[in-house]
Protein backbone atom coordinates (compact mmCIF):
# COMPACT_ATOMS: atom_id res chain seq x y z
CA UNK A 1 0.00 0.00 0.00
CA UNK A 2 1.28 3.68 -0.49
CA UNK A 3 1.00 6.29 1.86
CA UNK A 4 -1.60 9.08 2.02
CA UNK A 5 -2.09 11.52 0.08
CA UNK A 6 -1.97 15.25 0.88
CA UNK A 7 -5.70 15.24 0.89
CA UNK A 8 -7.27 15.15 4.65
CA UNK A 9 -9.72 13.10 3.84
CA UNK A 10 -7.45 10.65 1.72
CA UNK A 11 -4.87 10.97 4.53
CA UNK A 12 -7.42 9.66 7.58
CA UNK A 13 -8.62 6.79 5.44
CA UNK A 14 -4.92 5.50 5.09
CA UNK A 15 -4.23 6.63 9.00
CA UNK A 16 -7.40 4.50 10.18
CA UNK A 17 -6.25 1.33 12.03
CA UNK A 18 -8.71 -1.17 11.36
CA UNK A 19 -8.39 -3.98 13.58
CA UNK A 20 -7.17 -7.99 12.46
CA UNK A 21 -11.36 -9.46 11.28
CA UNK A 22 -12.86 -6.20 10.59
CA UNK A 23 -13.27 -3.95 7.59
CA UNK A 24 -13.26 -0.34 7.37
CA UNK A 25 -15.61 1.53 5.62
CA UNK A 26 -16.11 4.96 4.46
CA UNK A 27 -19.11 6.76 2.45
CA UNK A 28 -18.35 9.33 0.10
CA UNK A 29 -22.10 9.74 -1.16
CA UNK A 30 -24.56 7.98 -3.57
CA UNK A 31 -23.12 4.15 -3.91
CA UNK A 32 -19.46 5.27 -3.37
CA UNK A 33 -17.35 4.12 -0.88
CA UNK A 34 -13.74 3.07 0.84
CA UNK A 35 -13.39 -0.09 2.02
CA UNK A 36 -10.23 -1.50 4.15
CA UNK A 37 -10.26 -5.06 4.50
CA UNK A 38 -7.39 -7.77 4.14
CA UNK A 39 -4.70 -5.15 3.80
CA UNK A 40 -6.28 -3.66 1.42
CA UNK A 41 -7.80 -0.37 -0.04
CA UNK A 42 -10.70 -0.61 -2.18
CA UNK A 43 -12.69 1.95 -3.91
CA UNK A 44 -16.24 1.13 -4.76
CA UNK A 45 -17.86 2.81 -7.69
CA UNK A 46 -15.95 6.51 -7.10
CA UNK A 47 -18.19 8.72 -8.43
CA UNK A 48 -16.13 12.44 -7.90
CA UNK A 49 -16.92 14.59 -10.83
CA UNK A 50 -17.70 17.94 -10.04
CA UNK A 51 -21.46 18.49 -11.20
CA UNK A 52 -24.11 21.10 -10.71
CA UNK A 53 -26.72 18.27 -9.94
CA UNK A 54 -24.72 16.87 -7.18
CA UNK A 55 -26.24 17.54 -3.70
CA UNK A 56 -23.23 16.27 -1.99
CA UNK A 57 -19.78 17.85 -3.60
CA UNK A 58 -16.71 15.42 -3.78
CA UNK A 59 -14.27 15.99 -0.98
CA UNK A 60 -11.82 14.73 -3.28
CA UNK A 61 -10.72 14.36 -6.88
CA UNK A 62 -9.25 10.76 -8.45
CA UNK A 63 -5.91 12.90 -8.94
CA UNK A 64 -5.54 13.05 -4.98
CA UNK A 65 -6.51 8.94 -4.88
CA UNK A 66 -3.05 7.69 -3.96
CA UNK A 67 -4.12 5.05 -2.02
CA UNK A 68 -6.30 2.60 -4.02
CA UNK A 69 -4.89 -1.17 -4.45
CA UNK A 70 -8.44 -2.23 -5.93
CA UNK A 71 -11.18 0.05 -7.73
CA UNK A 72 -14.33 -2.21 -8.32
CA UNK A 73 -17.14 -0.69 -11.28
CA UNK A 74 -20.25 -2.33 -10.78
CA UNK A 75 -21.72 -1.03 -13.89
CA UNK A 76 -21.62 1.89 -16.97
CA UNK A 77 -23.05 4.64 -15.34
CA UNK A 78 -21.71 8.14 -14.65
CA UNK A 79 -22.84 7.92 -10.89
CA UNK A 80 -20.96 4.47 -10.74
CA UNK A 81 -18.38 4.60 -13.42
CA UNK A 82 -17.26 7.95 -13.74
CA UNK A 83 -15.36 8.75 -16.66
CA UNK A 84 -13.06 11.60 -15.09
CA UNK A 85 -12.39 9.44 -12.11
CA UNK A 86 -10.99 6.37 -13.26
CA UNK A 87 -8.15 7.85 -15.53
CA UNK A 88 -6.65 10.16 -12.70
CA UNK A 89 -7.00 7.05 -10.21
CA UNK A 90 -5.07 5.01 -12.54
CA UNK A 91 -2.26 7.40 -12.46
CA UNK A 92 -1.89 8.48 -8.78
CA UNK A 93 -2.26 4.93 -7.77
CA UNK A 94 -0.01 2.98 -10.38
CA UNK A 95 -0.51 0.27 -7.87
CA UNK A 96 -4.61 0.03 -8.45
CA UNK A 97 -5.98 -2.44 -10.54
CA UNK A 98 -9.32 -2.16 -11.83
CA UNK A 99 -12.28 -4.82 -11.33
CA UNK A 100 -15.34 -4.33 -14.19
CA UNK A 101 -17.55 -6.39 -16.00
CA UNK A 102 -16.55 -8.29 -18.44
CA UNK A 103 -19.12 -6.60 -21.34
CA UNK A 104 -17.27 -3.16 -20.06
CA UNK A 105 -13.77 -4.20 -21.03
CA UNK A 106 -13.20 -1.75 -24.10
CA UNK A 107 -15.31 0.86 -22.74
CA UNK A 108 -12.59 0.52 -19.41
CA UNK A 109 -9.63 0.32 -21.68
CA UNK A 110 -10.62 3.82 -23.24
CA UNK A 111 -10.09 4.99 -19.95
CA UNK A 112 -7.29 3.05 -18.06
CA UNK A 113 -4.95 1.97 -21.56
CA UNK A 114 -3.70 -0.72 -19.74
CA UNK A 115 -5.02 -4.79 -20.10
CA UNK A 116 -3.02 -5.70 -17.40
CA UNK A 117 -4.07 -3.65 -14.50
CA UNK A 118 -7.75 -4.42 -15.20
CA UNK A 119 -9.33 -7.96 -14.09
CA UNK A 120 -12.85 -8.65 -16.13
CA UNK A 121 -15.55 -10.26 -13.89
CA UNK A 122 -17.61 -12.96 -14.56
CA UNK A 123 -20.92 -14.46 -12.44
CA UNK A 124 -19.46 -17.80 -11.16
CA UNK A 125 -15.63 -16.83 -11.44
CA UNK A 126 -14.16 -15.34 -8.40
CA UNK A 127 -11.14 -13.43 -8.17
CA UNK A 128 -8.64 -13.58 -5.48
CA UNK A 129 -6.21 -10.81 -4.46
CA UNK A 130 -3.63 -11.96 -1.91
CA UNK A 131 -6.19 -12.54 0.86
CA UNK A 132 -9.29 -11.15 -0.53
CA UNK A 133 -11.58 -13.05 -2.48
CA UNK A 134 -14.14 -10.93 -4.74
CA UNK A 135 -16.98 -13.36 -6.32
CA UNK A 136 -18.69 -11.30 -8.77
CA UNK A 137 -23.03 -11.78 -8.56
CA UNK A 138 -25.56 -10.66 -11.31
CA UNK A 139 -27.31 -7.61 -10.66
CA UNK A 140 -30.66 -6.36 -12.29
CA UNK A 141 -31.24 -3.10 -13.04
CA UNK A 142 -35.03 -3.63 -13.70
CA UNK A 143 -33.38 -5.73 -16.43
CA UNK A 144 -30.07 -7.66 -16.85
CA UNK A 145 -29.18 -6.71 -20.40
CA UNK A 146 -27.15 -9.98 -20.46
CA UNK A 147 -24.60 -9.91 -23.36
CA UNK A 148 -24.90 -13.24 -25.36
CA UNK A 149 -21.51 -14.95 -24.89
CA UNK A 150 -19.99 -11.99 -22.57
CA UNK A 151 -21.91 -11.83 -19.40
CA UNK A 152 -23.77 -9.17 -17.70
CA UNK A 153 -23.33 -5.36 -17.89
CA UNK A 154 -24.97 -5.40 -14.05
CA UNK A 155 -23.08 -6.47 -11.18
CA UNK A 156 -22.27 -6.76 -7.63
CA UNK A 157 -19.57 -7.77 -5.58
CA UNK A 158 -18.94 -10.23 -2.37
CA UNK A 159 -15.99 -9.15 -0.82
CA UNK A 160 -14.60 -12.14 1.73
CA UNK A 161 -11.02 -12.33 3.81
CA UNK A 162 -12.06 -15.58 6.11
CA UNK A 163 -13.33 -12.86 8.85
CA UNK A 164 -15.78 -10.52 7.09
CA UNK A 165 -18.19 -11.19 4.01
CA UNK A 166 -19.82 -8.44 2.85
CA UNK A 167 -22.05 -8.09 -0.24
CA UNK A 168 -22.15 -4.88 -2.03
CA UNK A 169 -25.10 -5.16 -4.40
CA UNK A 170 -24.50 -2.49 -6.85
CA UNK A 171 -27.55 -1.33 -8.73
CA UNK A 172 -30.45 -3.41 -8.95
CA UNK A 173 -33.83 -5.11 -7.95
CA UNK A 174 -34.58 -8.30 -6.04
CA UNK A 175 -35.05 -11.33 -8.94
CA UNK A 176 -35.49 -15.38 -8.65
CA UNK A 177 -32.11 -16.84 -7.13
CA UNK A 178 -30.59 -13.75 -5.96
CA UNK A 179 -31.09 -14.90 -2.23
CA UNK A 180 -30.14 -18.05 -3.14
CA UNK A 181 -27.01 -17.56 -4.54
CA UNK A 182 -26.03 -15.39 -2.10
CA UNK A 183 -26.73 -17.11 1.41
CA UNK A 184 -23.81 -19.84 0.74
CA UNK A 185 -21.54 -16.86 1.36
CA UNK A 186 -22.80 -16.56 4.69
CA UNK A 187 -22.92 -12.31 4.32
CA UNK A 188 -22.37 -10.33 7.30
CA UNK A 189 -22.70 -6.90 6.17
CA UNK A 190 -24.77 -5.87 3.26
CA UNK A 191 -24.90 -2.55 1.26
CA UNK A 192 -28.09 -1.80 -0.45
CA UNK A 193 -29.25 0.77 -2.83
CA UNK A 194 -32.24 2.09 -1.50
CA UNK A 195 -34.22 4.69 -3.60
CA UNK A 196 -36.61 2.49 -5.52
CA UNK A 197 -38.04 3.09 -8.41
CA UNK A 198 -41.35 4.15 -9.91
CA UNK A 199 -43.47 5.27 -13.14
CA UNK A 200 -42.70 8.91 -13.11
CA UNK A 201 -39.52 8.12 -12.67
CA UNK A 202 -38.97 5.37 -15.28
CA UNK A 203 -40.66 7.83 -18.12
CA UNK A 204 -37.73 10.30 -17.16
CA UNK A 205 -35.41 7.21 -17.83
CA UNK A 206 -34.18 6.57 -14.22
CA UNK A 207 -33.55 2.98 -14.17
CA UNK A 208 -34.56 1.96 -10.46
CA UNK A 209 -33.40 -0.29 -7.73
CA UNK A 210 -34.61 -2.04 -4.44
CA UNK A 211 -37.74 0.21 -2.56
CA UNK A 212 -36.71 0.23 0.84
CA UNK A 213 -39.34 -2.35 1.80
CA UNK A 214 -37.73 -5.09 -0.79
CA UNK A 215 -33.95 -3.95 0.91
CA UNK A 216 -35.12 -4.52 4.16
CA UNK A 217 -36.67 -8.08 3.59
CA UNK A 218 -33.18 -9.53 1.46
CA UNK A 219 -31.75 -8.18 4.53
CA UNK A 220 -33.73 -10.67 6.65
CA UNK A 221 -33.54 -12.99 4.49
CA UNK A 222 -29.89 -13.37 4.40
CA UNK A 223 -30.12 -13.38 7.79
CA UNK A 224 -27.03 -10.44 8.13
CA UNK A 225 -25.71 -8.82 10.78
CA UNK A 226 -25.22 -5.44 9.74
CA UNK A 227 -27.11 -3.58 6.67
CA UNK A 228 -25.65 0.18 4.89
CA UNK A 229 -28.34 2.03 3.15
CA UNK A 230 -27.05 3.80 0.22
CA UNK A 231 -27.41 5.12 -3.10
CA UNK A 232 -29.87 8.35 -1.57
CA UNK A 233 -29.45 12.05 -0.96
CA UNK A 234 -27.22 12.41 -4.31
CA UNK A 235 -29.69 14.12 -6.91
CA UNK A 236 -32.46 15.65 -5.77
CA UNK A 237 -34.80 13.72 -8.26
CA UNK A 238 -33.97 10.26 -7.40
CA UNK A 239 -33.28 9.83 -3.58
CA UNK A 240 -35.24 9.05 -0.66
CA UNK A 241 -35.12 9.50 2.68
CA UNK A 242 -33.32 6.99 4.55
CA UNK A 243 -34.97 7.39 7.38
CA UNK A 244 -37.46 5.24 6.28
CA UNK A 245 -35.82 1.90 5.19
CA UNK A 246 -34.21 2.30 8.75
CA UNK A 247 -37.96 2.54 10.36
CA UNK A 248 -39.06 -0.47 8.53
CA UNK A 249 -35.91 -2.95 9.01
CA UNK A 250 -36.54 -2.25 12.74
CA UNK A 251 -40.17 -2.90 12.27
CA UNK A 252 -39.19 -6.58 10.79
CA UNK A 253 -36.19 -7.31 11.77
CA UNK A 254 -35.01 -5.65 15.33
CA UNK A 255 -32.36 -8.06 15.32
CA UNK A 256 -30.59 -6.54 12.07
CA UNK A 257 -28.38 -3.26 13.08
CA UNK A 258 -28.44 -0.18 10.24
CA UNK A 259 -25.83 1.86 9.84
CA UNK A 260 -26.85 5.20 8.52
CA UNK A 261 -23.72 6.12 6.89
CA UNK A 262 -22.22 9.55 7.69
CA UNK A 263 -20.70 11.26 4.69
CA UNK A 264 -16.47 10.60 4.85
CA UNK A 265 -16.91 9.39 8.53
CA UNK A 266 -15.24 5.78 9.20
CA UNK A 267 -16.91 3.18 10.31
CA UNK A 268 -15.46 0.25 11.49
CA UNK A 269 -17.74 -3.25 11.09
CA UNK A 270 -16.17 -6.32 13.11
CA UNK A 271 -18.89 -9.44 12.84
CA UNK A 272 -21.12 -10.48 15.47
CA UNK A 273 -20.05 -13.69 16.83
CA UNK A 274 -21.67 -16.08 18.88
CA UNK A 275 -24.84 -15.11 18.03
Amino acid sequence: MTSAGTNEVISRISGQQVPDGAAGLWWLGQSSLVIRMAGQTLYIDPYLAVAERRMVPPEFSGSDVTNADLVLVTHDHADHLDPEALPLIARASPQARFVVPRPLETRVLDLVPDAARIDLAEVGKPIRHDALEIIPVKAKHEEFDEVEGVGFPYLGYVLRDGSVSIYIAGDTIPYDGLVESLQPHAINLAILPINGRDYFRTKRGTIGNFHVREAAELALALGVDTVIPVHFGMFAGNTVPAGSFVDFLQSIAPQVHTHYPALFRPYIYMPVTGA
